[in-house]
């Protein structure tokens, strides 16, 4: 579980969350989403699988066995979407 903390930590803050906010959101106590970003301790199954669905990714990518992370498209107009797969080509052409 290499960088599972840092990933979690990362995901949270990218969506504007709280620890106490997760935390309520995972069914847990704060000190367990503080112990997740510090690597002192891993959650659950079922709260890994919580964790995958808030932050719309794998729990391989949670785990550290895969590095790609989705993007939830879900709900969007297939033209919104389309908007989308064009802005990630652009930035991989510009590496």
């Amino acid at each position: 579980m290499i960088n599972f903390g840092r990933k979690v930590k990362l995901l949270r803050k990218e969506r504007g969350l709280t620890q106490k906010q997760l935390a309520d959101m995972v069914g847990v106590a704060v000190s367990a989403i503080s112990a997740y970003e510090s690597g002192n301790r891993y959650p659950t199954y079922s709260g890994l699988i919580t964790l995958a669905r808030i932050f719309h990714v794998s729990t391989d990518y949670l785990l550290g066995i895969a590095n790609t992370r989705i993007v939830d498209v879900s709900g969007l107009e297939e033209n919104e979407i389309d908007v989308i797969i064009h802005m990630v080509n652009v930035l991989r052409e510009r590496k």
